[in-house]
């Protein structure tokens, strides 16, 4: 299969290399998807996207207009993707419903602690020979309550290690999990309102845009810890800064950014003009921001990879590719005959 890769980061080609094995005709290029980028995917059966790839309408008739018949994200959300225009294209689309959950889980945690322990004005501090503990007071994360919102791998994961910590976790998702044992389940009503800390761990759509604004806010206990690792619309930003403004959020720790499209994985050091709301989040101390790194794990990497080759491999073969499939419904698949 003939394929062009857009978005690659250097980091990524080892991973890719390494799952692809020479199987497929494979093009790399660090440009991002958009309307003026799709050229490279000329007489190419299939594109590989990210997160911040432009997959809209206008982009994808272009790309059937090429010839494209399918895109495969290295991700596990699919927000980014207009899927129905995909169908009605007749372009095949699927993602990599799991890579090492632990991965964001980990970071999610990362940020808690960080932000907990003032670790980057201690470290700040250090370096410029200042050992005082002065504003460096945090709190012992037993006994304390975690609220994931969220339960799917990932959720889980985080409730795993928070419950390791000898905190409390409560959960609230739409669908009930497997592993009820983990998590006492309750309404999200009562997990803003007992929760310490919160951590976000649901994909994006219409449903859960903007889940944390003015009104969730308001349910939460004064100086909650909210943390996302998920994805940045999820979490009104004006709102989140009047918040912390007021006291009602302590502690913010994000990993994504709700304007992060075309800010994020790319360096903007000095650019004249800047994102103004995220200029004024970096100016709170009790604020950590990370750019979009949680999935940034050796593990994670290569299962993101291997993923998205057994996707052009099951395409090849013109079978199904199972829960990787994210095509919209008018998006017919094949029947397979081995199906993951």
């Amino acid at each position: 299969m003939k394929v062009v890769a857009y978005s690659i980061k250097p980091f990524e080609k080892e991973f890719l290399s390494k799952a692809n094995q020479k199987k497929h005709d494979i093009t790399l290029i660090s440009n991002p998807l958009s309307a003026e980028t799709t050229f490279y995917a000329e007489g190419k059966d299939a594109v590989i996207v990210f997160t911040n790839d432009d997959v809209s309408a206008g982009v994808i008739e272009l790309l059937a207009n090429s010839g494209i018949r399918y895109i495969a994200t290295r991700s596990a959300g699919t927000d980014h993707i207009d899927k129905e225009a995909a169908g009605q294209h007749g372009i095949k689309v699927a993602n990599v419903p799991h890579y090492s959950p632990e991965a964001i889980a980990e970071h999610a945690v990362a940020l808690a602690f960080a932000l907990n322990r003032n670790l980057i004005k201690a470290d700040d501090h250090s370096h410029h020979f200042n050992f005082t503990n002065n504003g460096l007071m945090g709190f012992n994360f037993t006994g304390k309550t975690v609220g994931i919102i969220g339960l799917g791998n990932t959720g889980l994961a985080t409730a795993a290690i928070f419950k390791g910590l000898g905190c409390k976790v409560i959960g609230y998702d739409v669908n009930l999990p497997d592993d009820k044992g983990l998590i006492e389940q309750v309404p999200l009503p009562y997990l803003y309102s007992h929760s310490d800390i919160i951590s976000l761990h649901v994909p994006l759509n219409e449903g859960t845009r903007h889940i944390i604004n003015t009104t969730s806010l308001q349910q939460m206990k004064d100086g909650v810890m909210l943390i996302n690792t998920s994805r940045g619309p999820l979490v009104k930003t004006t709102d989140v800064i009047q918040a912390i403004y007021s006291g009602k959020v302590g502690y913010l720790g994000l990993d994504v950014y709700e304007f992060e499209k075309g800010l994020f994985f790319e360096d903007h050091e000095k650019d004249n003009i800047k994102d103004e709301l995220l200029k004024e989040l970096m100016q709170f101390d009790n604020v950590l921001i990370t750019p979009h790194q949680a999935y940034l794990t050796r593990e994670a990497l290569q299962g993101i990879a291997d993923q998205t080759i057994k996707n052009l491999d099951l395409w090849q073969q013109n079978k199904c590719v199972g829960k990787a499939c994210a095509c919209a419904k008018n998006c017919q698949v094949p029947a397979a005959s081995n199906p993951i």
